[in-house]
C-alpha cells in the first residue's frame, strides 16, 4: 500500500533502526518507546490487522512469534519477562493499518492493557 507508513518502512523509503529481517518480517525500534525494549514486529506482506488472516497465513503468524521470542532472548529480556501486544482495529488502539506486534520489557510493566 503506498500510504501505509509500515510499507514505505519495509521498502527503506522512511528510515528505521532495523534490529530483525529476513524474507518476510521486519523489526525495528519503536520511535516513541514505552519501555527501554520496544520493537514493532511487522510482516513485510501488508495485511491491515489480524482480522485480514487467512488459514493461508499460518506460517506467517507462527513465524512472527518465534522471532517475537527470539529477539527477547537477544535484547535480554526473555529472562525478567516482556509482553507481546496486538492492537486490532480502532476499538483496540491500532494506530498504523498494517499489522504489527509490540515487543515491550526491560522494566517491570504494570498489570493494565497498553
Amino acid at each position: 500500500m503506498s500510504d501505509c507508513i509500515f510499507c514505505k518502512i519495509i521498502n527503506k523509503e522512511i528510515p528505521s533502526e532495523v534490529v530483525y529481517e529476513d524474507e518476510v518480517v521486519l523489526a525495528f525500534k519503536d520511535i516513541n518507546p514505552v519501555a527501554p525494549v520496544h520493537v514493532l514486529i511487522i510482516p513485510k506482506k501488508h495485511s491491515e490487522s489480524l482480522n485480514d488472516l487467512s488459514p493461508e497465513d499460518e506460517a506467517l503468524v507462527g513465524h512472527l512469534i518465534i522471532v517475537a521470542t527470539r529477539l527477547a532472548k537477544e535484547l535480554g529480556i526473555a529472562d525478567s519477562g516482556y509482553r507481546l501486544v496486538n492492537n486490532c482495529g480502532d476499538d483496540g488502539g491500532q494506530v498504523v493499518k498494517h499489522l504489527h506486534f509490540h515487543l515491550i520489557g526491560g522494566k517491570r510493566l504494570g498489570i493494565h492493557i497498553c
